[in-house]
């Protein structure tokens, strides 16, 4: 496996006509006759959906959390996002990631608009990820750009890595958290954190 060095620069975006020419080269390799009537526009078709599953990477989470509001009536106590749908991609076998993810943060003078929320979990999701790797990067976002006391950020998900290859088992959901600040400091925080992702579900 050929290593990553310091200063190396990141490889140059290919054209489409190239991501096209790859997703052909992968149908030949398959097996499949790639002039086949219902393949002959798939490598179009796939590029396509390749902007659409992996539009995070021209996204900047950070611009979603910039704009904030600070007349909220001294409003000190949790803000909980929960069940926000997402959809990834695994990145050692490119299949998908299916899920939700729960945000929670404890302000600290200002809140930013709940969709906001959301879009940071989109932007981190519809990129080539390990869930481990962006339940960190949701939560140490929010927690850099807004300053708030703390973060919660529970993530749950299937892999279709691990249910459509490999040990073939289906039914299982992975589970990660990441907790900064008075939720990973504070157990009563982080307790009602919990709570309150878990009410009435």
């Amino acid at each position: 496996m050929t290593k990553k060095t310091k200063n190396e620069p990141k490889p140059r975006k290919p054209s489409r006509k190239k991501a096209e020419e790859a997703i052909k080269t992968l149908l030949l390799w398959a097996g499949e006759d790639t002039r086949r009537e219902g393949l002959i526009d798939t490598p179009k078709r796939v590029v396509r959906a390749y902007e659409d599953w992996f539009s995070g990477y021209k996204e900047n989470p950070v611009e979603y959390l910039r704009r904030t509001f600070e007349e909220v009536e001294g409003y000190d106590e949790m803000v909980i996002l929960r069940d926000i749908s997402f959809e990834s991609h695994c990145e050692h076998h490119m299949a998908p990631i299916l899920g939700k993810a729960h945000v929670g943060y404890l302000p600290n003078n200002k809140v930013v608009g709940i969709s906001k929320l959301a879009r940071v979990v989109e932007t981190f999701s519809r990129r080539f990820q390990v869930q481990e790797k962006m339940t960190a990067q949701i939560a140490h976002c929010i927690q850099d750009v807004l300053q708030p006391k703390g973060v919660g950020v529970i993530v749950e998900a299937r892999h279709q890595c691990m249910t459509t290859r490999g040990v073939h088992k289906t039914g299982v959901s992975m589970v990660t958290s990441q907790m900064i600040g008075s939720f990973r400091k504070d157990a009563r925080t982080r307790i009602e954190f919990l709570r309150m992702i878990d009410a009435n579900h």
